[in-house]
């Protein structure tokens, strides 16, 4: 057992380095596990984008009615292993039961604190440091046939406009003017100022890591299998590598959170929303900044490697492999979306979103354990990783965040 006890964070992705900073620059010991390099999960995969407009949830009203339909059709970026839908089912249930006016509202009310500013935060949490050099400052676009497909969307433009978000809208000639390598099937962008991407976002955790490690935080790669407690309180973390000693822990491991928060005497209604991105390696032909297209539903970014071009949404749980069909469909909607793209290869990636049942994440302590948790941010992780880190930070060393907390508190899933 190591000597002296002390902070642990398990996780080493977005959220998990960002706390351990921000923990370690208010002079905590900390030590960072995870089983693999920081950075190579699911903070690896994601589009790059810092989002501060995202917060609207997947579930608003309408998708009861025409999710069905989404699954069915080859063509629309939601896949389904039917294999799988005897065990989503439970979460399934519980998921779309929000897909009503007053929860969208509500939900949507919990996630804007997390990301509205979330750039501000990354350059809080970066400047100063190697892995700055990452963050890009950006316009973030949303690419429609028309207006009337922009129209269409009106119910998720009116939530972002409430929360302080307002598009530029360019039509026609100007669009291209804007974005030249846009195909002839984008006629309407709607723009948004002041926003931000990464350009190699498991290269940006990584550098931040060593940040991390500057500061005199201690990295270790191991796997952690469970908890003891003492008095009711965590005393130690159990791991592949043997157990460690500390004061209180930090978990911030996505969706593999879930068995450990049973440990906790949670059982939290968490499913992996299997995300997909293809890098066009060196690109030529792509956007000179983030781009959401809304047709296809993906981002085409461009990152340092190239075009990364990250979007579908795939249900079939953790075990199962990549499927073909997502990325088929992918590469269809980005060739319809930028016809001139050129590239020297194509580097495919398949991972985890974390997605809680009321697709807000779970940010706080378990029920005085000295455990506090930090996950399920479904789309939002890389965008709300840096506040969250600061909010847990603030929590742990008693400063209380200037926001209110309760959306995200644990205990809710004790009271479902």
């Amino acid at each position: 057992m190591s000597a002296k006890p002390h902070t642990i964070v398990i996780g080493a992705g977005i959220v998990g380095v960002s706390t351990a900073i921000w923990l370690r620059r208010a002079g905590i010991e900390v030590t960072l596990i995870d089983r693999g390099a920081p950075g190579q999960g699911t903070s690896y995969g994601n589009a790059g984008v810092l989002a501060n407009c995202s917060m609207v949830p997947v579930t608003v009203p309408g998708l009861i009615r025409k999710g069905p339909r989404y699954a069915l059709d080859p063509n629309f970026p939601l896949f389904l292993r039917w294999s799988y839908l005897p065990r989503l089912l439970p979460w399934l249930v519980k998921y779309l039961g929000h897909a009503n006016d007053a929860d969208t509202r509500r939900i949507a009310h919990g996630l804007t604190p997390i990301v509205s500013d979330g750039v501000e935060q990354h350059h809080a949490l970066a400047d100063g440091t190697k892995a700055a050099d990452w963050i890009v400052d950006s316009d973030y676009t949303f690419a429609y046939a028309d207006r009337a497909a922009f129209e269409a969307d009106r119910y998720v433009w009116g939530l972002r406009r409430e929360a302080g978000f307002e598009p530029d809208l360019i039509e026609g000639g100007a669009a291209r003017d804007y974005e030249p390598n846009l195909g002839p099937a984008v006629g309407c962008l709607a723009v948004m100022k002041d926003h931000g991407f990464i350009r190699d976002p498991g290269g940006y955790v990584s550098a931040l890591a060593v940040e991390f490690q500057n500061l005199g935080g201690m990295l270790r790669q191991a796997e952690v299998k469970d908890f003891s407690f003492t008095d009711g309180k965590v005393s130690a973390v159990e791991t592949t590598t043997g157990p460690i000693s500390c004061s209180d822990v930090v978990l911030a491991t996505g969706v593999w959170s879930k068995p450990l928060m049973k440990r906790l005497g949670l059982t939290i209604p968490l499913e992996t929303e299997r995300g997909y991105h293809v890098v066009f390696e060196g690109a030529d032909g792509g956007p000179a900044m983030p781009i959401m297209v809304a047709a296809g539903k993906f981002v085409a970014t461009p990152m340092a490697a190239g075009l990364r071009c990250a979007g579908v949404v795939e249900f079939g749980g953790l075990k199962a492999g990549p499927s073909a069909a997502p990325f088929a469909l992918l590469r269809k909607e980005v060739k319809k979306a930028f016809p001139n793209l050129r590239a020297k290869g194509e580097i495919e990636w398949q991972g985890h979103r974390p997605a809680p049942a009321d697709s807000l994440p779970l940010i706080g302590q378990v029920s005085g354990t000295g455990v506090y948790v930090g996950f399920g941010h479904h789309h939002i992780g890389l965008t709300g990783g840096p506040k969250t880190g600061r909010l847990i930070a603030q929590m742990m060393t008693g400063h209380r965040p200037n926001m209110d907390m309760a959306p995200y508190d644990p205990a809710r899933f004790a009271r479902a």
